[in-house]
């Protein structure tokens, strides 16, 4: 399922912008993108089909996912090059941390020890909101680029523009708040590999 998403992911960004019936569909993909993504955790984890490499090739389908939409609104100019930046960095530091405890034997989520750490990054309500921004995030920013062709009305579009800013802000912020998490629980496994003393 995360290769179809991967994929319907580069066509959106491929034929967004040929035609307006394109790019109509192109919203409309996106949305459809971010509901498989979640239909698909869920089923997963109530089939209880979750393993090692699934759970590694799940965060890192979501990266690829999130880091081309991100990037490809900035080159559109509808978001500040601040936030491809800022998320991209902060999957290279997260999944660097996760690539140590898992040579301790420890999944993504597995590594969280600390109660309040597990529930920022882990627990249903944490994934569903940060799902949520970004879904809501890109779909506004895909309409807000389908409305700048438009003959709409010049306060419209600088309002709607105004709101996909803020929504894109908080997606990023709720995106950096849950990474914070595994740096701290993270850190013992910086610790254990000798580069930092104590």
């Amino acid at each position: 399922m995360r290769q179809v998403l991967i994929f319907l992911t580069f066509i959106v960004i491929i034929i967004f912008g040929q035609h307006h019936y394109i790019n109509i569909a192109c919203v409309v993909i996106i949305g459809v993108i971010f509901i498989l993504d979640a239909v698909d955790g869920i089923v997963a984890r109530k089939q209880n089909q979750t393993s090692t490499f699934g759970a590694v090739f799940d965060i890192a389908a979501d990266r690829v996912i999130e880091n081309v939409f991100w990037i490809y609104f900035a080159t559109r100019g509808l978001v500040h090059v601040w936030m491809p930046v800022a998320v991209v960095t902060r999957g290279f530091l997260i999944d660097g941390v996760r690539s140590m405890a898992l040579t301790d034997g420890k999944t993504p989520f597995e590594m969280m020890s600390i109660p309040w750490t597990r529930v920022l990054t882990s627990s249903r309500i944490s994934r569903l909101f940060s799902g949520f921004s970004k879904a809501l995030a890109f779909l506004c920013l895909a309409t807000m680029a389908l409305l700048q062709n438009a003959s709409l009305n010049e306060a419209f579009l600088n309002i709607f523009s105004a709101t996909s800013t803020t929504i894109a802000t908080i997606a990023v912020a709720i995106c950096l708040i849950r990474g914070f998490p595994v740096l701290i629980d993270g850190w013992k496994y910086i610790k254990q590999d000798g580069r930092i003393s104590s």
